[in-house]
């Protein structure tokens, strides 16, 4: 009895979008901050705010998945070792 998990991927229109989507945000940001109406090191400060979040951003998306990949491959080591154990067991053997 196994069953093996459907493997989930976007497609390349939602990689698209997801990546336009980041770049009019960031894009967005930094225009704002160019057209901020202070001083250079007060724009300079938000952006090395928003770079600094950004980069923070990717770091945890990564972490998020790494962990979500190692559970999946801790259940697939767990599914195959019951299913050994499973396979090897005799239920008229004698005690």
């Amino acid at each position: 009895m196994s069953e093996t998990p459907v493997k989930q991927q976007g497609t390349a229109a939602y990689h698209a979008q997801a990546v336009a989507s980041f770049a009019v945000a960031l894009a967005a940001v930094a225009l704002g901050i160019g057209n901020l109406e202070a001083d250079v090191w007060v724009r300079a400060f938000l952006g090395v705010a928003v770079l600094y979040l950004t980069t923070s951003a990717f770091t945890l998306a990564k972490v998020v998945r790494d962990r979500q990949e190692e559970g999946r491959i801790a259940s697939r080591v767990d599914q195959a070792r019951l299913e050994r154990l499973l396979a090897e067991h005799d239920p008229f053997q004698k005690l």
